[in-house]
């Protein structure tokens, strides 16, 4: 099934942001095979520290449940998604997407095959 996109099938990346070099890899050999990536915004666990620094507990709280939110709407415009697990790693944000997209009858491809 092809999105509006048509003949460009659309894949949203998930995974823990700790893994930004194997995003940016993945991200590269998808859109090189004629697929359009959608990837997180933001790397909060390797860079982009500054944006959590100065916030209280609750707008950090908030700030994560939109980010969330967020993902799972790009999972909506998707085709697929394709989860980042390397080394088999998998935390509680990527299984919720991982749900979330089966629950859509999204496709769902791994890195790393799974154990």
């Amino acid at each position: 099934m092809l999105g509006m996109q048509g003949k460009y099938p659309v894949i949203t990346l998930c995974g823990s942001t700790r893994f930004k070099d194997q995003f940016m890899e993945v991200q590269k050999k998808l859109t090189l095979e004629g697929k359009i990536v959608i990837s997180v915004g933001l790397f909060g666990h390797s860079g982009d520290y500054e944006v959590w620094e100065n916030m209280d507990e609750g707008t950090l709280t908030k700030t994560k449940e939109m980010l969330d939110d967020i993902h799972k709407r790009k999972i909506d415009m998707s085709d697929e998604i394709f989860v980042i697990n390397v080394g088999g790693y998998i935390g509680d944000s990527t299984r919720s997407e991982i749900e979330y997209a089966l629950a859509h009858g999204k496709k769902v491809r791994y890195l790393e095959e799974q154990k």
